[in-house]
């Protein structure tokens, strides 16, 4: 080796040493706190981007960080390798999409391997492997035995270009495009099946205390959820039919004077009078081309049809008109509205439109309007604001509003002693839709027989196998509906002729356990398992679950960040684990853009491909690049430039620990400011960087040891390089780049006369007393502008800094003479003087 840096021969060198020393290898040493370190797990595209380095290398850096203070770190990797974008490979190139998933993740690997993190390649997990699988079919059986598994046909979103529905998190914009291939999302009725997560809704809302995330996906996860509190109400049709509506505000009842109903909703058949008939099939069709965002949008016309039907008010007895709407959609609520137009804007304009009646039952402040509103004819639009309620039988004269004493929980009572409705919560929040009409995903593990229905698989009997010969057709349609030695099976239960489900389980399965799966990956490989096996082995699992650290994008929150929560608690619920939350922390890393600022794609020819960068400075140096360009949440545009910056830091660092050192300074006495200045910024530093790691704060880490670099280089032309001092500061830097920059500061280590890995030694230890400045600037001021400068100790108390600063000469010119109005002390910081 020469003694110049060269990271092409330092880091192959390294990594392969690694390897062979087993120096990540997982153990449950039990003597050690444990830390569960992971990041989202990539899918199999080909190549890694520079987005999977901007999340893994700080992520890995983290988990470096806490293996160097005392704990048994477990990074693992592994593969989310089901999904659509194989299955486009094979119908575009003839190829089954395993064979083109293992040859990206051949490649991926390799890719993985340059980055010189501490990845637990020994707990590797792929999700189509068929031992994994077979779990993911588990799982579904369990939910399915627990009912929390079920079937039903209903509308679903549907792609017509990939040939599947999506869940409602797939579907992306106010043009409702799907999220993977941008096709408009059409309306489609099917048979599929769905989880239900909505029986864990409260605690997904509350459990969110307990549980160290970021506040915005708190938040995105709060509004996705949607809790609502209100009542349900129960509205007879003239029809003989019943109408059931949720309303956050029960004590507008009094004033709603018609009902609308979505065109879809199945009581519109019943309620429909043959007069109307016509004009409401008619209407109905026209509402299903709409998508939904279309249909709530506020400043969409308003449209709509009567229906000829009519429904009784529970609460007055008054006959209302029953009209279908656009505006209201089966997704949300009950898909049936009782509109009270004056105190909603849309049953305002819609009344308005229709020549429907108006009535007020809250009546507004004095000041609500310009002119004074005694009655419906006088608004100009509709009243959603608080007020008195006026015309509302036994409520009236309560202040409109939902505490003790005002309208809604009177309201609520009311409903409740007369047998008319209840108080009720609802969410948001649907079911999760799991069904997808593919192949590359984990089989549904469900037979369907003519005779008894819907069987599960027998337990014994899985996995469930992907047929190797499937053919797929240019249509998208799934393969296993047409393979006749996947879809005929006999059915466990009579052993007559019946067929396999054909769906696949939505890939959101697969990641939503992930976690779990790295404990021992495909565990019980090929051996029969039952219904009170465990997808891992428990002990192991009872060491490292759940996981402490987790990292990945923002835009998971509502997607597998919530699934993952959801899992976590249906497994509980059937006492597979112990806790209720599957990641104690979590931090968001930002988004890596192109040089030109926007996010990278291959339209815009802006796309970094960070082995080419690899090939050029190393991986140590594209890894602190990633880490320097700013706060790690907040991401930032590539600047090729901004890398060589890195680069010259770790060539200055090479120098300063293995450059020789001049004779003459190696034999003179050290000058004592020179010690204690180093010794000064070494603790500072040592502080700094370790508040910075803990936090993720890679940037401002990166900076402080920069610092302390420069000081060292400035050093090493005095005698402070032969002094003990000196060795400890060099080692210390070295420890703390380590993290980040894991292949140089192995070689300085080694070099440095080690003979145990840099990645095994403790993290330095900062004193915040040697740390202290011995001097400190204090501004002084005379009526806030700046007249002095005292150096003084740290901490030195107010009432001295008051009398040295009020003792300055040029303090005393300033002052002129004239009274002190007020003197003003911050503690090593400033002293301003008011005089006047």
């Amino acid at each position: 080796m020469s003694q110049r840096y060269t990271p092409q021969e330092i880091e192959p060198k390294w990594q392969q040493q690694w390897e062979e020393q087993g120096l990540y290898k997982t153990v449950e040493d039990r003597s050690r706190p444990k830390w569960y370190a992971l990041t989202m797990l990539p899918y199999p595209s080909g190549d890694l981007h520079a987005g999977h380095w901007y999340a893994m290398t700080p992520s890995d850096a983290g988990a470096r960080f806490r293996r160097m203070n005392g704990y048994n770190v477990f990074f693992p990797i592994g593969f989310d390798a089901f999904g659509l974008p194989a299955e486009n490979a094979a119908i575009k190139n003839n190829i089954h999409p395993k064979k083109w998933t293992y040859a990206n993740i051949d490649r991926m690997r390799g890719q993985l391997r340059t980055m010189g993190a501490m990845w637990a390649w020994d707990r590797e997990a792929i999700t189509c492997d068929p031992n994994y699988y077979k779990w993911t079919q588990w799982f579904f059986l369990k939910l399915y035995e627990s009912g929390m598994a079920y079937r039903e046909f209903a509308p679903v979103d549907w792609c017509p270009s990939c040939n599947t529905t999506l869940a409602r998190e797939q579907v992306w914009g106010d043009d409702r495009h799907c999220e993977r291939c941008g096709t408009p999302v059409i309306k489609k009725d099917l048979f599929q099946w769905k989880f239900r997560i909505t029986d864990f809704a409260e605690a997904l809302l509350n459990d969110m205390d307990h549980i160290d995330w970021p506040e915005r996906v708190k938040t995105m996860q709060t509004n996705w959820i949607g809790r609502s509190e209100g009542a349900q109400v129960t509205f007879a049709t003239e029809a003989g039919s019943a109408i059931d509506v949720f309303t956050t505000r029960p004590d507008t009842l009094w004033g709603a004077t018609f009902m609308v109903l979505a065109p879809e909703h199945p009581l519109v058949e019943t309620v429909t009078s043959d007069e109307q008939r016509a004009a409401v099939e008619a209407y109905q069709e026209q509402a299903a081309r709409l998508d939904e965002i279309a249909r709530g949008a506020a400043d969409k016309e308003k449209s709509g049809v009567f229906t000829g039907g009519y429904a009784i008010n529970p609460v007055n007895g008054a006959r209302i008109p029953i009209w279908i709407a656009d505006y209201v959609m089966m997704g949300y609520g009950t898909g049936a509205i009782m509109a009270v137009p004056g105190h909603d804007q849309r049953d305002f304009e819609f009344a308005k439109k229709f020549g429907l009646e108006i009535k007020l039952v809250v009546q507004p402040p004095a000041d609500a309007f310009a002119d004074a509103v005694t009655s419906a004819d006088d608004l100009a639009q509709a009243w959603p604001g608080d007020g008195v309620m006026v015309n509302s039988g036994p409520i009236n004269g309560l202040p409109a509003g939902k505490e003790e004493g005002q309208s809604v929980k009177a309201a609520i009572d009311w409903l409740l002693q007369n047998g008319k409705g209840r108080a009720e919560v609802t969410y948001r929040l649907r079911d999760w839709l799991i069904s997808r009409q593919r192949m590359w995903g984990a089989p549904i593990p469900m037979i369907h027989c003519p005779t008894c229905g819907t069987v599960p698989v027998p337990y014994a009997d899985l996995p469930v196998l992907l047929p190797d010969d499937a053919e797929f057709k240019p249509t998208g349609e799934s393969p296993l509906r047409y393979h006749a030695g996947f879809l005929n099976v006999p059915c466990p239960q009579c052993g007559g002729a019946a067929e396999r489900e054909t769906d696949t389980m939505d890939t959101f399965m697969c990641s939503s356990w992930y976690q779990y799966a790295y404990v021992t990956p495909y565990w019980e490989a090929g051996a029969e398992i039952g219904p009170d096996d465990t997808p891992w082995n428990t002990e192991q699992g009872d060491y490292w679950l759940p996981v402490d650290q987790y990292t990945g994008g923002i835009e998971h929150a509502t997607m597998h960040l919530l699934y993952t929560r959801y899992f976590t608690k249906a497994l509980q619920r059937m006492e597979v684990v112990d806790f209720d939350e599957p990641m104690a922390r979590l931090f968001n890393q930002g988004m890596i853009l192109g040089p030109d600022g926007e996010k990278m794609s291959k339209s815009r020819g802006n796309v970094v491909n960070p082995d080419e960068y690899v090939q050029k400075y190393g991986a140590d140096t594209v890894r602190g690049y990633m880490m320097f360009i700013g706060p790690w949440d907040l991401g930032g545009p590539w600047d090729p430039s901004a890398i060589e910056g890195v680069s010259r830091f770790l060539a200055r660092a090479w120098a300063v620990a293995l450059d020789e050192v001049a004779p003459e300074h190696l034999d003179a006495e050290p000058a004592a400011s020179d010690l204690r200045t180093l010794e000064r910024k070494l603790h500072q530093t040592i502080l700094k960087v370790s508040d910075d790691m803990q936090n993720f704060r890679f940037n401002t880490a990166i900076a402080a040891m920069m610092e302390l670099n420069n000081l060292l280089v400035k050093l090493k032309e005095t005698s402070v390089v032969g002094s003990a001092l000196w060795q400890e500061a060099v080692g210390a830097l070295v420890k703390m780049m380590a993290p980040i920059f894991p292949h140089i500061s192995e070689e300085l280590w080694r070099q440095l006369g080690h003979h145990e890995s840099v990645h095994l030694q403790s993290w330095p230890h900062g004193d915040a007393e040697k740390a202290k400045e011995d001097e400190v600037t204090v501004v002084v001021q005379v009526n806030g502008k700046v007249r002095e400068k005292l150096l003084v100790a740290p901490a030195t108390p107010k009432e001295t800094l008051e009398s040295q600063a009020l003792a300055s000469a040029n303090v005393q010119k300033w002052m002129d003479g004239k009274a002190i109005r007020k003197v003003i002390v911050v503690p090593d910081k400033l002293v301003n003087i008011v005089v006047g």
